[in-house]
């Protein structure tokens, strides 16, 4: 069964944004979006959810729903959350850039491994290999190369770092992009970092 994944927010671009990067860190996942409480639990009476990202005020408003789930509960916010109300519940910042959003969804998913049994974010309920979905094969110098793109470095500094000439460092990011179907520095990101290339604290 395909592990499936709620958002519920009346933002349609928070939510649909979110959805679009929680498909690449977790690939083989089934993301829903939901405007409101009514429609999730029809939903939810076919098939249950693994995890809820919710926004604040569909926390609040449903709160007797997500304190029977607070480790399965994300909660979407703009700003820190002081409040008591959320202090069982992880929180994501969704008022960031999106690097530093996909680090925050990186992290929390990170965790997720690090407390379970391979599924991000809590429990394990999915195996660590469905997880990052397959392997692709790159070489170790164009893994290299790739740990150095997502880590900030510009050609001329990856070349320096690497002792290779700039027209080196083009080539091997051109091929990496090609054998990946990646052409953004964010789903590299997301790449490098579900696939052990480097480790979110280094992003």
């Amino acid at each position: 069964m395909v592990p499936r994944i709620a958002i519920l927010s009346q933002n349609t671009l928070e939510a649909m944004g979110l959805k679009s990067i929680l498909c690449d860190i977790i690939p083989m996942v089934d993301v829903s979006v939901f405007a409101s409480m009514d429609e999730l639990c029809a939903e939810q009476q076919t098939t249950p959810f693994f995890h809820y990202f919710v926004s604040s005020q569909m926390l609040l408003a449903h709160a007797d729903f997500f304190v029977k789930h607070p480790h399965q509960t994300i909660v979407l916010t703009s700003q820190p959350m002081t409040s008591k109300q959320f202090e069982h519940f992880h929180t994501l910042n969704t008022a960031q850039m999106e690097h530093g959003l996909i680090k925050s969804i990186l992290r929390l998913h990170q965790h997720g491994h690090a407390n379970a049994d391979g599924y991000g974010f809590h429990h394990g309920n999915m195996a660590e290999r469905d997880v990052v979905g397959p392997t692709i094969d790159i070489s170790k110098r164009e893994a290299e190369v790739l740990a150095l793109v997502v880590r900030g470095f510009i050609n001329k500094e990856i070349a320096d770092r690497l002792h290779i000439s700039l027209p080196t460092v083009i080539t091997h990011r051109k091929n990496i992009c090609d054998k990946l179907h990646m052409h953004s520095v964010s789903a590299l990101t997301i790449y490098a970092v579900t696939h052990g290339i480097v480790s979110v604290e280094e992003i």
